[in-house]
């Protein structure tokens, strides 16, 4: 097995491109491989193009009447009129739809295959993560769901246990909707409460379809205005225990940036150190439980200067073997770029000054009446008695 990592990446990638004022904005793509590049990061990681995902993939997890219908408006953008999520505000029709977001997908399976076959021990598609399109239907910035083909691709190539662990703000629902059935994969999402937030699903009750994957989805619905200790104290109380049951072959993980405290379409005040914090645990939970095997994507994310290339240059990095010191000053050169790209002015350093994040662990007893803790144990006491575990 090959100890570098993989860096999926293909500049064709940032044509997913929902237009002018779209919270979408591709420039965080170009951004963030820049970024990646600036910390000499290319000389640890072999940068990887991976192919198209054709109709067959995209049919592991995508009804072929939905890829038609996303080739169609992909030829015709001005026929979009809303069906199967096509032509909407959130995810409006436009040329070459259909190729580029079969790219991303590619990238993702990809990954998957790189690890699985050895050839790489990580590998990162942070273009990816578009977590939210279903079977049947575009969502949520989202036409093929790339981390569900992703996973799905792993099943095919033999895998019998993949663990998804997502972390952006909003719920993992279409990754969640296409394994409900199958207990060869283990659904963690960590995401603000449905009550709060789009896609208004993720509660704790929901647990794996009865009767074939009961316990095979876990749910923590955070309240809106957790910030570092709580989102960290949330994750260390579900996620080490469960992979440690679980035992899967496979980690992947999405690390949607949208988390964060500056974030404009979401209610959590996580910080970058935080959002660091939890990319290093999932690469030492790949070490502990999956013999090092790592597939991280990317995902949500709208402060697209000052948060997305920050936090996905991190998780790069550390997926490299070099992690990038939090205090570590952005290079001038690429803050220059970020303000000629978008007439923002750049972060100067890797940190939002809170590192090292302290938390308190769940063992430690919990408190009932606190609110991140009521989050945690209902999480706790829908799922866990469904594999064995102590609430």
């Amino acid at each position: 097995m090959s100890g570098r990592a993989q860096l999926m990446w293909d500049e064709a990638v940032t044509g997913y491109d929902f237009g002018p004022g779209h919270p979408m904005d591709p420039v965080r793509l170009g951004l963030t491989r820049s970024l990646v590049g600036a910390f000499g990061l290319d000389e640890e990681l072999d940068v990887v193009a991976a192919k198209r995902a054709g109709d067959s993939t995209l049919r592991l997890v995508h009804r072929e009447d939905y890829v038609a219908a996303v080739k169609a408006v992909s030829e015709d953008p001005a026929s979009a009129r809303g069906e199967y999520g096509l032509g909407t505000e959130d995810d409006p029709a436009f040329a070459g739809m259909h190729e580029v977001s079969a790219l991303i997908a590619g990238q993702s399976v990809g990954a998957a295959e790189a690890v699985w076959r050895g050839d790489a021990l990580h590998a990162v598609n942070f273009a990816g993560g578009l977590h939210h399109a279903m079977p049947g239907g575009a969502s949520g910035f989202c036409i093929y769901n790339d981390a569900a083909l992703a996973v799905a691709r792993l099943l095919e190539l033999g895998a019998e246990r993949v663990a998804y662990v997502d972390v952006d703000v909003h719920h993992g629902d279409g990754v969640q909707a296409a394994f409900w059935e199958d207990p060869r994969v283990l659904t963690v999402s960590l995401h603000e409460h449905p009550r709060t937030l789009f896609p208004q699903t993720g509660w704790p009750e929901e647990t794996g379809a009865d009767g074939t994957a009961e316990g095979s989805a876990v749910n923590v619905a955070l309240p809106a205005g957790t910030g570092d200790a709580g989102w960290l104290r949330a994750f260390h109380a579900v996620v080490p225990e469960l992979l440690a049951e679980f035992r899967p072959q496979v980690l992947v993980t999405q690390h949607g940036a949208d988390t964060h405290f500056d974030d404009p379409l979401a209610h959590l005040a996580v910080s970058l150190d935080a959002q660091r914090a939890v990319q290093v645990a999932c690469h030492e939970l790949a070490h502990e439980h999956a013999e090092g095997r790592w597939v991280a994507l990317g995902g949500g994310g709208y402060a697209v200067v000052d948060v997305v290339p920050r936090s996905w240059t991190h998780l790069v990095a550390i997926a490299a073997g070099r992690p990038v010191e939090p205090a570590a000053p952005i290079p001038e050169a690429w803050r220059q770029e970020a303000y000629a790209r978008t007439r923002q002015l750049a972060p100067g350093r890797m940190t939002d000054g809170r590192w090292p994040v302290e938390w308190r662990g769940w063992e430690e007893g919990y408190d009932p009446a606190d609110r991140l803790d009521q989050a945690v144990l209902a999480a706790r006491r829908a799922a866990f008695p469904l594999r064995g575990l102590l609430p």
